[in-house]
């Protein structure tokens, strides 16, 4: 990738806040890859594409430090779930065999699993000796009649959030735009309710949380073209570019995603969350809104109401354990406001939230929640979280999976939030999820036996010992 397109990913003109500085768009710092690579940010946003063969081109390293780091969940295929690398080592540098290799590979995966396509990673090694993998790719393509989508996405161009937007950068110019969605089978159509076409860009179905949203879509007759791109399907990709509206899930990961979209389809988009349950009310009337289909917009709020009522009347019993309960929550990007939200539906405070990979206008929804003094955590070292928790009284800590054994050694309670997780949040019914979760932790009984003193602390105790001693 030429320098002038890593400067047009990281100059986004879609971006409220594109002129300050902020750690979405941030130059990279020489030798710094906290919070991964783009290299890293590509793969995961590619990964739950589910039928489509995965090939990382580079140093076996790689393919192992990054693979199945998001915990996505597919319905049906499971290629995604194989690791392919090219594993070149310093051998095949020294010879220059790195091509060969990648199209050898590009060769076994085609014949062995028979994908609809091919996406090829590339990585820091060959990218600087020069492998010229959009070439292979091509030539790949035309030998095997298969699509191979080059993903020049090399750890050192830049941050994790930049491998999100090179991965957008090549599903709109390679695979968007080739293919027209399948017709309605006739066993789903209903009487009186036209189906309107939506695309959800930055949605991973981590948990698979996104399948407790899609009922709800289903019931309003809104089709979902395309997860960019948890569960997703290359030919769903492909048709994209069909959709009516696209709703922004993940923040600004794949932004140019949708700007481009709208740039040469005239398809509008919006920025929501399916957190809470007041996030997903409203996520539910701007699909109605864009739309602009009366019938819909009806039918939504009839369908917020019931499902609002039937929430809050399941949640009454967790509210009562739960509320004034105080959370510090560190996380970033858009679950830096948008979980704060479902907290705040089930009555906990949160005292202080991190906001290192959250953008400027992340920052200003966090505000707008908590108030202007709220406090933000730019740093997670376990020596501030733990400094936090203490002077703020939290809780429970609310973070991402690196930060469990911080929270565990100092006695504290803790849920993972991030993409590692094991339960999903989203919709309507993933409250009752978070609730079940939060009250498991907090209220565990764990907490009160690691937190006594040991016998040989306690007064009485030692007074016994000095007797028998005496």
């Amino acid at each position: 990738m030429k320098a002038k397109d890593i400067a047009e990913l990281m100059d986004e003109p879609a971006c409220e806040h594109n002129k300050k500085e902020k750690s979405g768009c941030a130059k990279p710092t020489p030798g710094a890859t906290d919070g991964g690579c783009a290299f890293d940010g590509a793969q995961i946003a590619l990964l739950p594409i589910a039928d489509v063969a995965h090939i990382v081109h580079g140093p076996i390293a790689c393919a192992g430090s990054s693979w199945d780091n998001r915990g996505t969940r597919s319905s049906g295929p499971t290629l995604y779930r194989i690791g392919m690398t090219t594993d070149l080592t310093e051998q095949d540098v020294v010879m220059g065999r790195g091509e060969k290799r990648l199209f050898h590979s590009i060769k076994q995966a085609v014949e062995d699993y028979n994908p609809p396509a091919v996406f090829v990673y590339n990585t820091c090694v060959p990218a600087l000796v020069g492998d010229d993998v959009d070439a292979i790719c091509k030539a790949a393509e035309e030998r095997w009649g298969v699509p191979v989508v080059p993903v020049d996405a090399a750890g050192f161009y830049g941050t994790k959030n930049l491998g999100n937007r090179i991965a957008g950068e090549a599903m709109v110019k390679y695979v968007v735009g080739h293919r027209d969605p399948e017709p309605l089978p006739e066993s789903v159509q209903r009487s009186g309710i036209k189906v309107h076409d939506v695309n959800l860009v930055g949605e991973y179905n981590i948990a698979g949380e996104f399948w407790y949203v899609l009922p709800l879509l289903d019931e309003l007759g809104i089709r979902v073209l395309c997860t960019l791109s948890g569960d997703a399907r290359f030919h769903e990709v492909q048709t994209m570019h069909h959709a009516e509206v696209n709703m922004m899930v993940c923040s600004k990961a794949m932004l140019n995603v949708a700007r481009k979209l709208q740039d040469r389809f005239g398809t509008p988009w919006f920025e929501g969350s399916f957190y809470g349950i007041t996030d997903t009310s409203q996520a539910l009337r701007d699909f109605a809104r864009f739309i602009g289909d009366d019938d819909l917009t009806q039918r939504t709020e009839a369908l917020i109401e019931r499902e609002e009522k039937r929430i809050r009347e399941e949640l009454e019993p967790w509210r009562k354990r739960l509320a004034g309960k105080r959370v510090l929550l560190y996380t970033g990007g858009v679950k830096s406001w948008s979980v704060i939200s479902a907290l705040q539906d089930l009555g906990m405070k949160v005292v202080a939230t991190g906001t290192k990979k959250s953008t400027e206008e992340d920052k200003a929804r966090i505000r707008e929640l908590m108030g202007d003094d709220v406090k933000m955590l730019d740093e997670g070292s376990p020596k501030a979280l733990l400094q936090t928790v203490k002077d703020y009284q939290a809780d429970i800590l609310i973070a991402g999976g690196r930060n469990m054994y911080t929270a565990l050694k100092a006695r504290i309670p803790f849920l993972d939030i991030n993409q590692e997780r094991e339960f999903g949040y989203a919709g309507y019914d993933g409250m009752l999820e978070l609730v079940r979760q939060l009250s498991l932790t907090i209220e565990s009984p764990v907490w009160e036996a690691v937190r006594r003193s040991a016998p040989w602390e306690t007064p009485a105790r030692q007074g016994n010992l000095l007797s028998a001693q005496g």
